[in-house]
């Protein structure tokens, strides 16, 4: 009588010996001789069992370790519309796809439902520190009969709701492999990478949800979610949860004009990078445009030259004089509302900081003082606080009413995080969010600002969302700023 076929799960792969009968199975398998055995890989686990069990063959399944976990939550608050829909769309999907909400929709709170009807032990990816005790706090809070552990930042638990960074996920997706029954992706356009892509490929586990604003990446690698978590089983944006879940909001773009000095500055920086790319038959708008130029930079004197001037102009553009004078204006519009400032560059940061006393929060900013000021500002201390990157993600912001980009990528997901940031309504049911664009007009600023939002630029003086206003258009005495020289022809290439 042959023997059962056994199996078992070896460093993020599955080893079924010995082979069973029929040809159902095969397609998964490779034959590896170092063993002389058949290895699976772990991310086909349930779609092999499940072939396994239909076709009536016999196995001993000792890969599996996760489990059933009693969790309860204390959490009775009603979930949203879209929460509910959510969730269902979800669970239709065999528990497993990617939901795709706005910042400050509560994809934490529809993770907490989804640990609630799943009941397994599971694995919370997350991809900083900060998230990860944000998480933490929360599911402790959600579920207090329940061991919440960690894995990152100096903790290794073993607990049968972890939470964990991508970094320490990777590092340790050997070992986590077969543990967790159910993987929470927060974030999830941070998993197609090379690294990160082993959490999911080497685990084991079933169910799967991944959460995120946008999932599209420039490197087209989003389409791998599809095997690596699911589908994208329900996506909502900020416009259609506005005035329901989120509060209703404004997006006013700015256009101010360089003065005399930096306009020749801009267009002195914008033809030697130009004159370079025409010489090198490089083009920014192609797919490898830019990555092109970044290697043509480091070959030469006059590449690496091209590549100053550029920053240059993008430094001019977003760094205008006319911008600053234009967010004094603002915070003397909006004052004492909470204000959020988004810049490109720390430089940015810290001259804003200085020059108005504005708190300012960048990536060198020690975490100790982040506490304070983030606490100082929640509280209501300080009302207004000024950042580059370091607030788009991974950052518990207090709620605030007002945001100001001066300066931004062309990122359509960092564009989507900074307006989540002022649209969470707390107790301000009738809440009115604005978010400001400040663009320095006839510079690649505008192109910049198009592109964040999906458009392609058009140099008019509307917009969908909201009124193009050229500044100054405020309603105060502006006898004290001076604008910079009316509108000229004017324009270079982006």
């Amino acid at each position: 009588m042959s023997r059962q076929s056994k199996l078992t799960y070896d460093r993020g792969t599955l080893i079924l010996h010995p082979p069973p009968k029929g040809k159902a199975w095969i397609d998964f398998a490779t034959w590896d001789d170092r063993i002389e055995k058949f290895r699976i890989p772990a991310i086909h686990y349930h779609s092999l069992t499940k072939v396994l069990t239909e076709n009536d063959i016999a196995f001993i399944d000792k890969a599996k370790e996760f489990f059933t976990v009693d969790v309860e939550s204390c959490d009775d608050k009603t979930p949203y519309t879209h929460q509910t829909e959510a969730l269902e769309a979800w669970k239709k999907a065999k528990q497993r796809g990617v939901v795709v909400l706005p910042t400050a929709a509560g994809k934490t709170y529809l993770a907490q439902l989804a640990i609630e009807y799943t009941k397994q032990t599971t694995l919370v990816i997350v991809p900083t520190l900060d998230l990860m005790q944000q998480w933490y706090a929360q599911l402790e809070v959600t579920f207090p009969k329940t061991k919440i552990g960690l894995l990152g930042g100096g903790s290794h638990d073993n607990t049968p709701i972890l939470v964990s960074t991508y970094h320490s996920a990777a590092i340790h997706a050997k070992a986590l492999g077969n543990l967790y029954g159910f993987l929470i992706f927060d974030e999830c356009h941070h998993l197609p990478t090379d690294f990160f892509q082993a959490i999911a490929e080497e685990s084991i586990a079933p169910y799967r949800l991944g959460l995120t604003a946008t999932p599209e990446r420039g490197d087209g690698s989003h389409r791998n979610l599809d095997k690596l978590i699911g589908k994208v089983v329900y996506r909502k944006t900020s416009k259609e949860l506005s005035g329901d879940a989120l509060a209703e909001y404004q997006v006013i773009p700015i256009k101010v004009q360089l003065t005399p000095e930096e306009k020749e500055k801009y267009q002195n920086a914008i033809k030697i990078r130009n004159d370079f790319l025409r010489q090198a038959k490089i083009s920014l708008s192609s797919m490898d445009g830019w990555q092109k130029f970044i290697q043509a930079s480091a070959r030469s004197n006059q590449g690496r030259r091209a590549m100053l001037a550029h920053r240059e102009s993008k430094d001019i553009a977003g760094g205008t004089s006319a911008k600053l004078r234009v967010l004094v204006e603002l915070i003397e519009k909006h004052y004492p509302d909470k204000i959020l400032v988004f810049t490109n560059d720390n430089a940015t940061v810290y001259r804003i900081s200085q020059e108005y006393l504005i708190p300012a929060i960048t990536h060198q900013t020690p975490v100790k003082e982040r506490h304070q000021i983030l606490t100082k500002y929640r509280q209501g201390d300080y009302k207004i606080l000024v950042a580059s990157h370091v607030l788009n993600e991974g950052v518990d912001v207090p709620d605030a009413k007002i945001a100001i980009i001066l300066s931004g990528t062309g990122s359509t997901r960092e564009y989507i995080q900074r307006l989540g940031r002022v649209l969470r309504k707390a107790n301000d049911k009738e809440k009115l969010a604005i978010l400001y664009e400040v663009i320095a007009e006839n510079t690649t600023d505008e192109n910049t600002a198009a592109r964040r939002k999906g458009e392609s630029y058009k140099s008019d003086k509307k917009s969908s969302q909201g009124q193009v206003l050229l500044y100054p258009n405020f309603d105060r005495d502006k006898s004290s700023f001076k604008a910079a020289e009316s509108k000229s022809s004017w324009q270079e290439e982006d």
